[in-house]
């Protein structure tokens, strides 16, 4: 139950010292590479929890549940060696760097019945702030990875024991998702996106695990839209940030969009494209045997695909791509220096917003409309238009009235989902003239066929999107 709410309490030996340690949810600026959770520790004698200790938590409640149902009970143990050594800096920061090497230990069954022991392995190096900038252990862990066979961990010791407890001793469980991101209503516009782009981060660090150990395609796809949105989300920090600060960032990024998204394209050529074609071809014998053999084909490519995003993965240039994305969040505003004499006030995050917004609103009903007469061309251009305002609205959401920006984002994601469909089609038309280069026949005949009935059939239900839309609240709009 705590480990749901987030929440870690432990019991540990150091020599001969014990030490009760309670933390938090992890903290806003948590994300990527950087671990950041509350955390208040106390010397007890011996191996037994103190309750009265954890009454003075800001989790008093969770903890006073727990004990009253007598249900607190210890669920895993880790036990490692720590060597530390103290670093200084030149700009006067402090941190430890411990090297930790052991394992983490849990039993899993029900307690009457039979109980296996499960063990994964600590091999690890964690970098602890004591005092001054997240930025400079960021820029030593790059030097460390430049170094050493080292990956970004984004679980932690207690995440890694539950999943062990769960059966998962990689640690990773199923693909991590956009999150909002909560916004003070002060917030101004660099810190906001910091915040912003600090949870694009995490949805691309915490993909990597399952997507290099598990071949369900939601890792990649997950992965894909994570890089996208923390692409957007850089993009507009450029119009607040000088750019240069942004720009070497933003290309790795770009190579990482690149190969997950030839991956993407095989997985949904292969399990929805393909086999949608094929259910609607004509059903004579040699046509579906043709399909086979393409099936085999397609299989080939996206296997390729796969191992090449896996192999970008497990790479040091990918977590290059991590620990400085997270160096340049970890920097407050993105390390946006203040103005000279106070030269006038930062811009506030919901007037840059309003501003974004409207600006980007307004193209869109005149490119759906050209669009209508229009060819591929048009439609890409909208569709990439539809896609920067739904990040845009979706990241600055939670300044502003809930119920309207949902019906906004409704309308929005309808009018974005007919003109994905139709990316769909031309991505695969595209690959299928791939194939073709490697042998032609009635499956790609077929496939053809249907992609051209498809494309026809989402002419209405753009123009149904595209209406809906029209007449859908500004949700930046002041009352």
């Amino acid at each position: 139950d705590l480990a749901r709410a987030g929440i870690g309490l432990r019991l540990r030996r150091d020599g001969a010292r014990w030490l009760q340690t309670a933390k938090g949810p992890p903290l806003a600026q948590a994300g990527g590479a950087l671990h950041a959770r509350e955390e208040h520790e106390w010397p007890v004698p011996g191996p037994r929890l103190d309750p009265v200790r954890l009454a003075t938590t800001p989790w008093r409640r969770q903890f006073g549940r727990a004990l009253a149902a007598a249900r607190l009970a210890p669920r895993f143990t880790t036990d490692f060696e720590r060597s530390t050594l103290r670093v200084a800096f030149p700009d006067g920061t402090r941190a430890k760097l411990c090297a930790d090497l052991g394992v983490i230990r849990a039993a899993r069954g029900s307690p009457g019945g039979r109980r296996r022991s499960l063990r994964a392995p600590i091999a690890e190096v964690e970098i602890e702030l004591e005092s001054g900038s997240a930025a400079r252990l960021f820029e030593l862990a790059a030097a460390l990875t430049a170094a050493l066979p080292l990956t970004v961990a984004t679980a932690d010791k207690a995440a890694r024991g539950q999943a062990l407890v769960q059966g998962r001793p990689d640690g990773w469980h199923r693909p991590v998702r956009a999150r909002t991101v909560p916004l003070p209503a002060a917030a101004g516009a660099a810190e906001a996106l910091s915040a912003i782009a600090v949870e694009c981060l995490q949805q691309v660090a915490a993909n990597a695990p399952g997507l290099v150990h598990d071949a369900h395609p939601e890792w990649i796809h997950q992965m894909r839209v994570g890089t996208r949105r923390l692409r957007s989300c850089l993009a507009l920090a450029a119009r607040v940030v000088p750019a240069d600060r942004l720009a070497p960032v933003v290309a790795e990024i770009r190579w990482l969009a690149g190969i997950l998204g030839s991956a993407r394209d095989w997985d949904v050529f292969a399990t929805e494209t393909l086999p949608s074609a094929a259910a609607g071809a004509t059903a004579d014998a040699a046509t579906v045997a043709d399909f086979r053999r393409l099936s085999v084909r397609v299989g080939r490519h996206r296997h390729a695909a796969r191992a090449a995003v896996r192999h970008a993965v497990r790479s040091a240039r990918f977590q290059q791509l991590l620990l400085a994305a997270g160096a340049l969040c970890a920097l407050p505003g993105f390390g946006q220096p203040s103005r000279p004499g106070g030269a006038g006030p930062k811009p506030g995050a919901a007037a840059f917003a309003r501003k974004l917004l409207r600006r980007r609103h307004r193209p869109i009903l005149r490119r759906a409309d050209a669009s209508a007469a229009g060819g591929p061309e048009q439609r890409h251009a909208l569709r990439i238009a539809a896609k920067k305002l739904r990040y845009a609205a979706e990241f600055f959401a939670p300044l502003f009235d809930a119920g309207r920006a949902r019906d906004y984002a409704a309308a929005l994601a309808a009018l974005q989902d007919v003109l994905g469909r139709g990316n769909d089609a031309a991505t695969a038309a595209r690959l299928a003239d791939e194939l073709a280069a490697e042998g032609d026949g009635a499956a790609l005949a077929a496939l053809r066929a249907w992609l051209a009935a498809n494309s026809a059939r989402l002419e209405p239900e753009l123009v149904r999107a595209r209406s809906q839309f029209a007449t859908a609240k500004r949700f930046w709009r002041k009352p």
